[in-house]
């Protein structure tokens, strides 16, 4: 079986999708490329219960290597990122908050300095059909400089060397997502200026030291 490893990864990480909420049933996808091959969740199966075996290998070309299913229905924006980013795994869901930004804002602004690591401001692509080129075409337009983009009136998308940096910059793109949701219900939040982002990244490659305590 081609691409083992993967493939039982991405039922591992299906079932903690579905586990913490972040998917019901099959509304979203996972993949992982490995040189030109992508191992990737199937179409219409809930992620939760999926076996290594009915995970679909595609190419870069979108090709069926190896598989009885088919792969998702989402495979075209999957390689469409892979081709854009070079990433190594991507996780695509219909997550609560991220969808609630999806479907009423243009991006998501940088509420924390955590939004850093998904590359600041969290855009929202333009609204396509699902598993359409449009949506890939769009989805990489807006991911540019960026881990993490939203999709209009659909979810959110995020890419990572493996798949455990993708699903964990899923599980921040949720909580960002819902900090902001949450502080719109008792104020406007307060928004982090380009000064202020600066001042992270320059703490970050400039950590404190402390000094050693003489007894």
């Amino acid at each position: 079986m081609l691409l083992g490893d993967e493939r039982r990864l991405l039922c591992e990480y299906g079932r903690r999708a579905s586990g913490t909420g972040l998917v019901i049933g099959s509304s979203g996808n996972l993949s992982v490329r490995v040189d030109d091959l992508v191992a990737v969740t199937p179409s219409g199966i809930s992620l939760d219960r999926l076996e290594p075996g009915d995970c679909p290998i595609v190419d870069v070309e979108g090709h069926l290597v190896e598989g009885e299913l088919q792969p998702s229905s989402e495979t075209p924006m999957h390689l469409a990122v892979y081709t854009a980013t070079g990433a190594g795994a991507i996780v695509h869901t219909h997550s609560t908050f991220a969808t609630v930004i999806a479907t009423t804002m243009t991006e998501l602004p940088p509420i924390h300095y955590n939004a850093l690591l998904l590359g600041g401001t969290v855009r929202v692509a333009d609204y396509a059909t699902y598993g359409t080129p449009e949506l890939a075409a769009n989805v990489r337009e807006a991911l540019s400089g960026r881990r993490a983009v939203l999709l209009a009136n659909h979810g959110g998308v995020t890419f990572g060397d493996d798949l455990g940096a993708a699903f964990e910059a899923t599980r921040l793109l949720e909580w960002l997502c819902e900090v902001y949701v949450r502080a719109r219900s008792i104020g406007q939040p307060r928004v982090l200026t380009e000064e202020q982002l600066s001042a992270v990244v320059q703490r970050a490659f400039q950590p404190p030291t402390f000094p050693r305590r003489e007894d």
